[in-house]
């Protein structure tokens, strides 16, 4: 049975992009955060909420989408609205959330867990979870065919290597940088 630790994810990511991005993968609190560097730490953080590893799958999914121009604003520059949303709102939502986590979704399988799209809405506003999921599956099988935003390549490349193939975090990390120089990307990588 394969365990599934936090930290793992973090010495990957850390590991691939911490000297060649900057960044690094941070535990959090209740909140997730994207936070650039500033003159109060010297490097960009993804912070995940509450140690779930769903969670960090889920904001590196979101960092590997942002362009540069993105990494260098508090959460990519997006506005965030709680639980509560209204109808427009959720729409607004969905749409902004279904290429992060078609990537979330392919970080999961290549982790070998099993993936739940969030609509993230506890509100009294209907929800129609299975077409939600429909469009980020379809997302999913776009990347699939089309190719993944390069840093998405090279995380799931490692990911894979660590959880599926049983290599350890050097040899998951050395698979995953040799899929980031790698060409097969997206129209839209960076």
């Amino acid at each position: 049975m394969t365990t599934y630790l936090v930290d793992d994810v973090i010495a990957l990511f850390d590991g691939l992009f911490a000297d060649r991005f900057n960044t690094r993968l941070v535990l959090g609190g209740d909140e997730p955060l994207y936070l650039p560097a500033s003159e109060a730490c010297p490097f960009h953080r993804i912070i995940f909420a509450r140690g779930y590893f769903a969670s960090a799958l889920h904001e590196v999914s979101h960092w590997c989408i942002a362009g540069a121009r993105r990494r260098g604003l508090e959460d990519y520059g997006y506005w965030y609205l709680p639980d509560g949303r209204n109808a427009e709102q959720q729409v607004a939502f969905e749409a902004a959330e279904i290429a992060p986590q078609a990537l979330e979704m392919l970080f999961s399988q290549a982790c070998g867990r099993v993936f739940h799209v969030s609509v993230d809405n506890l509100g009294d506003v209907e929800i129609d979870r299975m077409a939600f999921q429909h469009r980020v599956e379809a997302q999913a099988q776009c990347y699939e065919s089309e190719g993944l935003p390069r840093r998405a390549a090279a995380f799931r490349a490692a990911l894979a290597a660590y959880y599926r193939k049983g290599g350890g975090l050097s040899e998951a990390i050395d698979i995953g940088r040799a899929a980031l120089i790698e060409r097969k990307t997206c129209r839209l990588c960076d």
